[in-house]
C-alpha cells in the first residue's frame, strides 16, 4: 500500500513557459575588384577537303598557343572547350548541295593578371584566332571573399532578430538554434564579342564583382 502523504509531500513540479520560434533571413554582400578573366577564343576553318580543313585548323591553332605560352601562360591554364567538325550546305531551287566542311576549335584560357587581358586577346587574333566569344572577369579565390559575406550575413541575421525580440517585447536566446546557408552563385561579368580587331590594342574594363552569402536563421525566445 502507498501512503498517501508520501504524494501530498513531494516537490511541487516546476513548469516553465515554452519557448518560441524567430526566424530570419540574412543577407551579406561584397563588391569585390575583379582578378582574374576567362576568355573563350578559337579557330574556324572551312575547306571542301575534311582532312585539309583539320590540318589548317591545327596549324592555326598551334601557332597561337605557342605565342600564348611566350606570354608567360602555363599550359592548365589552356584547355580545348570546343572541338567540332559541321558539313555545310548550300540551298539551291529547293536542294541541298553540299558546300564543304567547318571545324571549329574554341579554347578557354585562364588569365591571372587581367592587365593583361587586351594583350592576350590580340596576340591570340594576330595569330589566327578569328573567333572570340566571350570574356568573363571573375575572382580568385572567392572562398575568402564568400566567408566574408557570410559572416556578414549571420550579423544581418542576428540584427533582424534583435529587433523583432525588441518589439515584441520578449527575450531572445542569441545564439541561434539553426542556421541554413542559401547557395547563392557569384556570376561572373561577361565581355562578349564575336569578334575584336587587331588594328589597336583592345580596351577591355573589368569592373567589380557581387559577392552574395544568405543565410536562413532560427533564434528561439522567451515571452
Amino acid at each position: 500500500m502507498y501512503d498517501d502523504q508520501q504524494f501530498f509531500h513531494l516537490p511541487p513540479i516546476a513548469f516553465r513557459k515554452d519557448t518560441t520560434i524567430i526566424k530570419v533571413t540574412g543577407k551579406g554582400t561584397l563588391s569585390v575588384p575583379a582578378n582574374q578573366a576567362i576568355i573563350t577564343l578559337g579557330v574556324v576553318t572551312e575547306d571542301t577537303n575534311l582532312s585539309q580543313a583539320q590540318v589548317n585548323n591545327s596549324v592555326t591553332m598551334s601557332n597561337i598557343i605557342t605565342s600564348l605560352f611566350s606570354l608567360g601562360i602555363p599550359g592548365d591554364q589552356i584547355e580545348t572547350v570546343v572541338y567540332r567538325i559541321d558539313s555545310e550546305y548550300n540551298f539551291e531551287n529547293g536542294q541541298q548541295i553540299f558546300k564543304g566542311y567547318k571545324v571549329t576549335h574554341q579554347i578557354q584560357i585562364t588569365v591571372n593578371d587581367i592587365s593583361m587581358v587586351g594583350q592576350v586577346v590580340d596576340t591570340a587574333v594576330d595569330n589566327g584566332a578569328n573567333s572570340v566569344s566571350t570574356i568573363q572577369f571573375t575572382v580568385n579565390d572567392l572562398d575568402i571573399f564568400y566567408n566574408q559575406a557570410l559572416s556578414k550575413a549571420i550579423q544581418n541575421g542576428l540584427v533582424k532578430a534583435m529587433i523583432i525580440a525588441r518589439d515584441l517585447n520578449v527575450t531572445l536566446n542569441q545564439t541561434p538554434d539553426k542556421v541554413i546557408e542559401i547557395t547563392q552563385p557569384t556570376t561572373p561579368i561577361p565581355f562578349s564579342a564575336s569578334f575584336l580587331s587587331k588594328s589597336e590594342a583592345t580596351p577591355i574594363q573589368p569592373g567589380n564583382i557581387t559577392v552574395t552569402a544568405i543565410v536562413e536563421m532560427e533564434f528561439s525566445y522567451l515571452a
